[in-house]
């Protein structure tokens, strides 16, 4: 074998005419998926289930194989796109007679803020980190987690966001970068301050230096009183 050789490695064993049927078989595969993505009714990926992703990755998976090899056929890929369609509606039904398997293929909605403050424990059982959290909460306009009645992560991975009125908003963390945020390790001055890790409140003075009861964090940060302006 001779290193280096453009041809082979542009070609491989193919000749230059193959690229006509990779294009040819790229929009089978291409017209599969979009039939099966139109079947399910969902205009995104961040709409679908885990359920759903899986089926895609496995079709996806199919497709691939069939658009690049030349001795893969195509009638097995639709075969298997007509298995994973057909598997589809009958895992949808089954979902919808039995609550137990929704939950086991779909995953539960898990409330990762309640009251202002995070729910600590729903998180670490969920092997959850509170930065991915901050990031989609700030998407949503939000300063701080005293803004926040009640917040779910539901089973396709959006968030739902429940606001007290301005009014009841409550002193929280701050969730701004930590360019934003100043922390400390040892209160400069007596007043209300937030884990950064989890979100308690507590009082402290000056001088006191406190790990979290929740999480052991070191750094606090003063808590936020801001309100929602969106």
């Amino acid at each position: 074998m001779k290193a280096f050789d453009l041809h082979r490695m542009a070609f491989d064993k193919v000749p230059p005419e193959f690229l006509g049927e990779v294009a040819l078989r790229t929009l089978f595969t291409f017209l599969l998926v979009f039939l099966f993505l139109k079947m399910t009714g969902r205009r995104g990926v961040r709409q679908m289930s885990l359920f759903e992703v899986l089926i895609i990755l496995t079709l996806g998976s199919a497709a691939g194989d069939v658009a690049f090899y030349d001795d893969v056929p195509l009638v097995p890929v639709l075969v298997v796109f007509v298995c994973l369609a057909l598997l589809y509606r009958l895992v949808m039904w089954l979902m919808a007679k039995s609550e137990k398997l929704q939950d086991l293929l779909e995953g539960k909605a898990i409330v990762i803020v309640e009251e202002g403050q995070l729910a600590w424990e729903n998180l670490r059982k969920a092997n959850m980190t509170e930065l991915e959290f901050f990031m989609e909460l700030r998407l949503n306009s939000i300063e701080q987690l005293g803004q926040i009645r009640l917040a779910i992560m539901e089973t396709n991975g959006q968030i739902s966001v429940f606001y007290y009125p301005d009014d009841d908003v409550k002193p929280g963390l701050c969730i701004l970068p930590q360019s934003f945020v100043q922390r400390y390790q040892v209160a400069p001055e007596p007043a209300e301050y937030a884990c950064t890790k989890c979100s308690y409140v507590t009082r402290l003075k000056a001088g006191d230096r406190q790990l979290c009861p929740r999480c052991a964090n070191p750094e606090w940060t003063k808590v936020s009183r801001a309100k929602r302006f969106a």
